[in-house]
């Protein structure tokens, strides 16, 4: 039985979307209950899915996990969070001020920035503790994707840099002094991060090029910021059971090129591997198989007694969604949106390189701070129809101080130019940046196709809800009449004008995920134009007994799926070839195989 190496207090699973973060997180956090140990499993995802992988209703409070009795998880909800310290630093000028002062500072601290700072704050909470906490030997953090969780360990410096600058001052989140997590507590959180016997951090990847890069990037900037305590876990091993399956061949030598190639800094690190099982993790008897090698023996048994079952989709693919979102169109704002590690950004490029190929103008951007298209794009040439581009945070909040500085810092003394910047370096101001590039983004769709290649779910909801707050804003301010008024909130309503695509997996949990992004997305008025099953093994020709038994578990929740759906579904099939991308651009990834 394989353990995980570097057992300490405190241990973060981090890495890029879709990697098995919260799998991995919790098969150890069983594991070590199992052995005795108080253990304590924290979600820090906006898009949690403990509560499917543990099958346990999870909530905001410490909550016991099955019959478990050395074990508990807690899911940090941004949302309330940010309304418990909205409440905070209300609360005492109820008797002070007037009701609409109240509502219009609540109002002012009703953005991402503010969901953020609270966020952090519970998670300051469960790192700094203190005697008086519930005592547990190990914390295990099961954090967001990357981007988000650099993000999030980044604000203790930023925070307390601002704090120190205005001590007395005011931001986006209200009073400097309103901060439950104090400059002290912030230093102790980050002292234990840092702390290689405290903190051990497991970079979470996959046999995946795009992974295996992210890993080492977020590896590096964590090393920077002093959390250098990490190991390697690389998840979804491939071992074909048929020798003489050309599609399971393919499969395995992509792998172990891949991780042939990895960074150097990756093959250097400790690592461990967990193969790739021929059923999704789900339940505490699953998550118990984890440390346990594969049975061959019950994957055989297991495929013949499927032997009747369908394991082919007969979806339609993704040229027939290009030529469906086209029809009787020359330009609109097309996004791909979904849990990390669905493969939004390659589909986004995909569909963005068969627009420009078709003749199109065609813009290419992405939202997420982990993303880097020009990964995707690799050598693939581009047409001179097609622009590409990302919507980075800091260099977007760079170019609006400036931009701020220039235009309101004429004439100002010394003095005044120092507070103005001080004011601008708030951590809200990059919020207000991306947003207004994001902005300029929807608006290049009046004259051209604009495909934006969305972060992963909690941060594009964080996205539209600062675009929300904007549009309600404008309506409240506006002399113009509001029927002549169209904010960028409005286009993302408008179906002719926007086309939002739901990218999943066709497995339980990120169809879950996808299904809690819909009614988020419904309940601000957004319709989504489709769905899109990525990396489907039922449209992929497999004889491999584990593959055959993966495809055969999709056809089930592909037709609830399909049954459920107001809009179309489309299927993607699993490629084994590299690049990913460019032979989805051909239409070869199944034909090679069979050829």
């Amino acid at each position: 039985m394989k353990t995980l190496p570097e057992i300490t207090p405190y241990l973060f699973f981090t890495g890029k979307g879709g990697v098995g973060k919260t799998s991995l997180a919790c098969a150890t956090a069983v594991k070590l209950a199992d052995e005795g140990q108080s253990v304590l499993l924290i979600s820090t995802d906006p898009a949690s899915n403990l509560k499917e992988v543990l099958e346990t209703n999870i909530t905001e409070k410490i909550t016991p996990v099955n019959d478990i009795p050395n074990l508990h998880a807690v899911n940090i909800d941004p949302e309330l969070s940010a309304e418990e310290y909205r409440q905070r630093v209300t609360s005492p000028m109820e008797d002070i001020l007037p009701s609409h002062e109240i509502e219009r500072i609540r109002e002012e601290l009703s953005g991402a920035c503010t969901t953020e700072i609270a966020a952090f704050d519970e998670f300051a909470r469960y790192v700094a503790g203190s005697e008086d906490d519930q005592p547990y030997d190990v914390i295990i953090f099961d954090t967001a994707p990357t981007g988000h969780t650099l993000r999030l360990l980044e604000l203790p410096a930023a925070w307390s840099d601002f704090i120190e600058s205005n001590p007395d001052g005011a931001s986006c989140i209200g009073p400097s002094s309103a901060l439950k997590t104090s400059q002290e507590r912030y230093q102790k959180v980050v002292d234990r991060l840092k702390d290689k016997d405290a903190t051990t951090i497991y970079l979470v990847t996959r046999p995946d090029a795009s992974a295996l890069r992210e890993a080492d990037r977020s590896g590096k900037e964590l090393d920077e910021m002093g959390l250098s305590n990490q190991i390697l876990l690389i998840n979804g091993d491939f071992e074909p059971q048929d020798e003489t399956d050309p599609f399971a061949l393919k499969m395995k030598e992509l792998a172990n090129r891949t991780l042939e190639e990895m960074p150097k800094r990756l093959q250097e690190m400790k690592q461990l591997r967990f193969p790739l099982r021929p059923y999704n993790l789900l339940g505490i008897d699953r998550l118990r198989m984890v440390f346990e090698p594969l049975d061959k023996e019950e994957i055989r048994a297991g495929n013949t007694a499927m032997i009747a079952e369908k394991q082919e989709n007969e979806l339609p693919d993704l040229d027939q969604l290009i030529k469906d979102m086209t029809d009787d169109k020359e330009h609109g704002l097309i996004m791909t949106m979904g849990k990390g590690g669905v493969g939004k950004t390659t589909i986004a490029a995909v569909i963005a390189l068969k627009l420009a190929h078709k003749g199109y103008p065609v813009h290419l951007t992405t939202t997420d701070p982990a993303a880097h298209l020009l990964d995707q794009l690799g050598d693939t040439e581009l047409p001179a129809n097609l622009t590409v581009d990302r919507i980075d945070p800091h260099a977007e909040k760079q170019a609006y101080i400036d931009k701020v500085l220039q235009r309101r810092g004429k004439d100002k003394t010394d003095e005044e130019l120092k507070l103005l910047r001080e004011d601008l370096e708030s951590p809200c101001t990059e919020e207000v940046a991306v947003f207004q590039a994001f902005s300029r983004a929807i608006h290049q769709a009046k004259r051209k196709f604009v495909v934006v290649d969305t972060a992963p779910t909690g941060h594009t909801l964080l996205l539209l809800d600062t675009t929300g707050s904007y549009h309600k804003e404008i309506l409240r301010n506006t002399a113009m009449d509001a029927g002549k008024l169209k904010t960028p909130y409005m286009y993302l309503q408008d179906p002719e004008y926007s086309k939002l695509l739901i990218v999943t997996l066709p497995e339980t949990t990120p169809i879950t995920e996808a299904q809690k992004l819909q009614a988020d997305l419904r309940r601000s008025g957004i319709e989504p134009y489709a769905w899109i099953a990525n990396q489907s093994m039922s449209s992929s020709p497999v004889s491999d007994p584990l593959l055959k038994m993966r495809a055969a578990a999709e056809i089930p929740l592909l037709m609830a799926l399909e049954k459920d759906l107001d809009s179309q579904l489309y299927s993607i099939p699993f490629v084994v070839e590299s690049p990913v991308l460019g032979h989805l651009l051909e239409g070869r990834a199944v034909q090679e195989v069979q050829s």
